[in-house]
């Protein structure tokens, strides 16, 4: 999967049903809102709430500041 994908565009959080980020080269789809990432196995995104994965509060910040600042949520500095 690659930034440009126009899945990326439509792919939305399973649980609550928002946007997700691509993270390269993780091969992974991130929500910031609720801090859980999703794997892409095979270039298949794993989009089932029990793929994802509660990331730390360490990882978080981390990831955050790779984001673009139109992908952060808005209650993120």
């Amino acid at each position: 999967m690659t930034p440009d994908d126009p899945l990326l565009k439509i792919l939305v959080c399973p649980i609550d049903k928002g946007p997700l980020s691509l993270l390269l080269p993780d091969d992974v789809l991130y929500n910031p809102r609720l801090r859980r990432r999703y794997p892409i196995i095979d270039t298949i995104p794993q989009l089932l709430p029990s793929s994802g994965e509660q990331v730390t509060e360490s990882e978080h910040e981390a990831i955050l500041r790779r984001l673009p600042p139109d992908e952060r949520p808005s209650d993120e500095p």
